[in-house]
């Protein structure tokens, strides 16, 4: 199973909305194949893993490992309960159930009604961390949240600064942390920012320094301020603005408008679940950071604490507790939170 997750996690960025899902069949103690879900719309690692067998006369004595419960429908593929059953493999093992209404437990029930031996909850718990993403969208109707900011060795996530400061962006980070900030954006389906971030920064919040798919770019823009020729509106990816001024779409930018006195956040969380949107990364500015977190709509807190000191500014977000693991990368700190 701790072998199904590491081939798993090789699909990451590239399935969604499918789960991350690998599969290892074993014969007499061997492995003797193996498979992963690689690509939105391909083939499920089940399918893989069957066809990565050359004896294919030794699946009827095999045992098929698989992190999520096999799927009974018909969807982008074929179910992958009936290749099993056609296969005569007599032995499932599962990490844990399917949370989407479409499978939930009837892929397992399909199998063991037709005989095959099945058995669940293995490495649960490490099988759901894997797909937090998948179960969070499911359960509760959400994208799981990644909020993410650095601060300096004194605290500040920012400058004092206007829409005139000719400086830019206030780096703190080194290009380590930058690198893996792109990687992040590769592996998630939506960015989230606020109107000052985009003026003061005018970020493209893109995947430059790391292979991989661009997020949705996604913008609060209150009052309309902002220019059409900002980079957060280039072609390199789709973006929605969150506005309560109308306004006309435009090449890959779409509007949504926000009705006066609404919460934006539960505006932008509900448009995400309906384009089966299941994981944000909001990387500010610190008022939006401190309303998600004020909310308690958040799932990771990401921070990096730079060497820098800018001795006055705009103070970090807060989070409470202890983080759950702690990285250096290059000069920078690393402190990964989640909210229980």
């Amino acid at each position: 199973m701790a072998r199904c997750l590491e081939l798993a996690e090789k699909g990451m960025g590239a399935v969604v909305p499918n789960p991350l899902v690998g599969c290892v069949i074993v014969h007499e103690g061997k492995i003797i194949g193996e498979g992963y879900h690689g690509r939105y719309g391909e083939a499920h690692a089940e399918v893989n893993a069957i066809s990565s067998v050359r004896e294919t006369g030794r699946l009827a004595d095999s045992t098929l490992y698989v992190n999520l419960e096999p799927c009974s429908h018909h969807g982008k593929t074929p179910p992958c309960s009936s290749l099993i059953l056609e296969k005569k493999i007599p032995k499932l093992v599962v990490g844990t159930a399917d949370p989407n209404p479409r499978v939930s437990g009837a892929g397992i029930e399909v199998l063991e009604k037709a005989g095959v031996r099945v058995k669940s909850g293995v490495l649960e718990k490490e099988c759901r961390d894997l797909n937090r993403r998948f179960f969070k969208y499911h359960r509760d109707k959400k994208p799981w949240i990644i909020l993410k900011w650095a601060r300096t060795r004194d605290g500040f996530i920012d400058r004092e600064r206007t829409g005139d400061d000719p400086e830019g962006v206030n780096w703190i980070t080194g290009p380590e942390a930058r690198q893996l900030v792109h990687r992040w954006r590769s592996e998630e389906q939506a960015i989230l920012v606020g109107t000052r971030t985009v003026i003061l920064d005018n970020p493209e919040l893109t995947v430059r320094d790391w292979k991989g798919k661009n997020p949705l770019r996604l913008v609060i823009d209150r009052e309309g301020k902002l220019s059409p020729q900002g980079k957060i509106f280039n072609n390199e990816a789709d973006s929605l603005v969150f506005t309560s001024k109308p306004m006309k779409n435009f090449e890959r930018v779409k509007y949504i408008t926000v009705p006066e006195g609404s919460d934006y956040i539960e505006v932008i969380l509900k448009q995400l679940y309906a384009q089966e949107i299941q994981s944000l990364i909001v990387e500010g500015g610190a008022q939006l950071l401190d309303a998600f977190i004020q909310q308690g709509l958040w799932d990771e807190a990401r921070i990096f604490t730079g060497s820098q000191l800018f001795g006055s500014g705009i103070p970090s977000p807060e989070i409470n507790g202890d983080p759950a693991g702690k990285f250096s990368l290059g000069r920078d700190l690393l402190e990964i939170y989640r909210n229980s």
